[in-house]
């Protein structure tokens, strides 16, 4: 028989904010609200109803072999204006900074509860030790600089081969903590931490389904490609390699990204995800949760499987549970630090609209390794 779950983790500063009016008025949000049963009632009601209706088969493939086609468009049209730069991250996942001092974050908590993810008009409308070799480091440095401006994914996978083969390395090789982000969009993860993170052997991988996504990374006046190298990667070709040999990172970050995945394809994803993680290294996840508000505003017709939904931009999104992102973690080897869910409550006065938001945060360890 199963091991029983543990109790759902909880925020341990969520009531602080719900006594202090001062602040609520001025940030219109509410951390870590607890829903009644009949508001839980009524939104696995409004999901019954609006999963009622699948897609057929073939639209469904069409969605997924266009998938890249859909993301670019998305980051043509909205380019790095759409996503807030996330400062919130040092209070979410201090891994990513751990020489950072908590003062420099102000009210980071908060400002994540007012920009991330909840973008009303895309809501109305789409849901609708240090390596001492310089010769290594000044190779890695010239190999940097030679590549092209945009890194298509054959181009990185044949800089990676050619490297191994010369024993050159490969880029990063000389770092001493590194950090891969999957899904970067237009950097609003990346560009944080290079620019609060100073450990100077820190580097940092991005990649993303799309094209459009890596290059406005790359044409950033903020990337340094001395500490971050920015890649277009295909999550889910299996034959696809990545830049980096296994076990070479201390962290990956998936932040909204694997749930825009098909939810078959996600287990082999976390898979190789693992194996790239040194022992002790960790998996840092921030992503959609059920009965978010996003879901509950999806019509009939527009879902395609269980909890898998497609938005009118053609982007697809899932919306996970507390046990599902477990399942994923545990069965790819990893053991939990962290699974929780964030309940928030969001006013937007001047519309007279309340938002409940639900995201899960999980943050997964590959085990280290035995001592001899």
């Amino acid at each position: 028989m199963a091991a029983p779950r543990e109790a759902p983790e909880r925020r341990p500063f969520g009531r602080r904010f719900l006594t202090d009016p001062a602040r609520l008025f001025q940030h219109n949000a509410w951390d870590n609200v607890q829903w009644s049963e009949e508001q839980e009632a009524s939104a696995r009601s409004k999901v019954q109803e609006n999963s009622s209706q699948l897609l057929p088969q073939d639209k469904q493939e069409e969605y997924e072999v266009n998938a890249k086609r859909y993301w670019d468009d998305f980051y043509k049209i909205h380019e790095n204006g759409f996503f807030k730069d996330r400062h919130w991250l040092f209070t979410e996942f201090p891994e990513l900074a751990p020489n950072r001092n908590p003062s420099q974050n102000g009210d980071s908590v908060h400002e994540f509860s007012n920009k991330e993810e909840s973008n009303s008009e895309w809501l109305g409308s789409g849901e609708n030790g240090h390596c001492s070799l310089e010769t290594r480091a000044e190779n890695e440095l010239n190999l940097i600089k030679s590549t092209p401006k945009i890194c298509s994914e054959e181009l990185a996978t044949q800089k990676y081969s050619e490297l191994n083969r010369s024993g050159g390395g490969f880029p990063g090789s000389s770092a001493s903590c590194r950090i891969l982000e999957v899904g970067c969009g237009a950097g609003n993860t990346v560009f944080p931490i290079l620019q609060t993170n100073n450990d100077p052997g820190l580097f940092v991988y991005c990649c993303d389904f799309s094209t459009t996504a890596v290059d406005l990374v790359q044409n950033n006046a903020e990337y340094d490609s001395s500490r971050c190298f920015a890649f277009v990667h295909d999550l889910c070709n299996d034959q696809s390699p990545f830049p980096m040999p296994d076990e070479s990172l201390d962290v990956v970050i998936l932040i909204f990204v694997l749930s825009a995945i098909l939810p078959e394809k996600m287990q082999s994803i976390v898979n190789r995800l693992s194996c790239l993680l040194k022992p002790g290294g960790m998996i840092l996840l921030r992503d959609y949760g059920r009965y978010d508000l996003a879901q509950l505003r999806f019509k009939k017709g527009q879902c395609l499987s269980d909890n898998f939904y497609v938005r009118g931009d053609g982007t697809r999104v899932y919306f996970f549970t507390q046990d599902e992102l477990h399942d994923l973690f545990t069965t790819a080897g990893l053991e939990k630090i962290q699974n929780l869910v964030d309940r928030r409550l969001q006013v937007n006065r001047g519309k007279q609209m309340t938002m409940y938001r639900v995201w899960i945060q999980c943050k997964y360890r590959k085990p280290a390794a035995p001592q001899l």
